[in-house]
């Protein structure tokens, strides 16, 4: 059994977090924030804008602002050359 994010990953995804600034329709003077995280494709993002096709058409939050982060959790691992020996006595 495999993990669908891994899997995701695997095939380009990568973790996106988006943080969703919106007015409530019964407060509109009120600044919320929303927390959106899954795996998408940058720079078109695709997953992301499906959901905030799905935010304007389902919820009647309006939306402010969008701000998203994005990084690869799968990489090759780092190494680094030494030139000297440890020696442990």
């Amino acid at each position: 059994m495999s993990d669908r994010g891994f899997v995701a990953q695997l095939e380009g995804y990568r973790l996106t977090t988006a943080e969703v600034h919106y007015y409530r329709p019964d407060a509109p003077s009120l600044l919320q924030l929303f927390v959106w995280q899954d795996h998408d494709l940058a720079p078109d993002f695709p997953v992301l804008f499906d959901f905030l096709v799905h935010w304007r058409r389902e919820i009647g939050a309006a939306l402010h602002s969008v701000r998203v982060a994005h990084d690869a959790l799968i990489r090759p691992a780092e190494w680094h050359a030494v030139d000297d020996i440890i020696e442990i006595r």
